[in-house]
């Protein structure tokens, strides 16, 4: 966890949440900070997949708060973050990323096409990332939307 979200009274209200399970938030943190902060995949793709899942989960609080990240961190435009979000991209191969979030949304498997496509650029670690990604980025939403956490600006 990065050192300036170890203090309680900072950590945001997911956090403030989370801290009511210690042992589970422990156990979860250490994958969540790897999708994060050590992912194979590139931050404005893996910023593309999280914004997509939101969406798809209805999860206002992981949405927004990664709107804000994707706009500090990656090149993202505005418009090309609501474009993500309705599931489009102009770039070729950036949609084919968002339909692998759709794919695994609708039936949990990314198709032989997609996956080909996707291969095309993305090494082995590359794509389990994204999957990984796109299961950590849901089942957070499942739990932020049942817990009620709702979006406020942190920053």
């Amino acid at each position: 966890m990065p050192r300036d979200m170890r203090n309680p009274e900072r950590a945001g209200v997911a956090m403030a949440t989370l801290v009511n399970h210690p042992e589970l938030t422990k156990a979860f943190l250490g994958f969540s900070v790897h999708l994060l902060f050590r992912s194979t995949l590139p931050p404005r793709l893996r910023e593309l997949a999280i914004l997509r899942t939101a969406h798809l989960h209805e999860c206002e609080y992981e949405r927004e708060h990664h709107k804000v990240i994707a706009t500090a961190e990656t090149d993202l435009t505005a418009d090309e973050i609501s474009a993500a979000l309705d599931g489009k991209s102009d770039d070729p191969f950036e949609s084919t990323l968002l339909e692998a979030v759709d794919e695994l949304h609708e039936s949990s498997r990314i198709s032989e096409r997609t996956w080909t496509a996707l291969s095309a650029r993305l090494d082995t670690k590359q794509l389990m990332d994204l999957i990984f990604t796109v299961g950590g980025y849901s089942l957070m939403a499942m739990a932020y939307n049942t817990f009620g956490i709702e979006f406020e600006d942190e920053r």
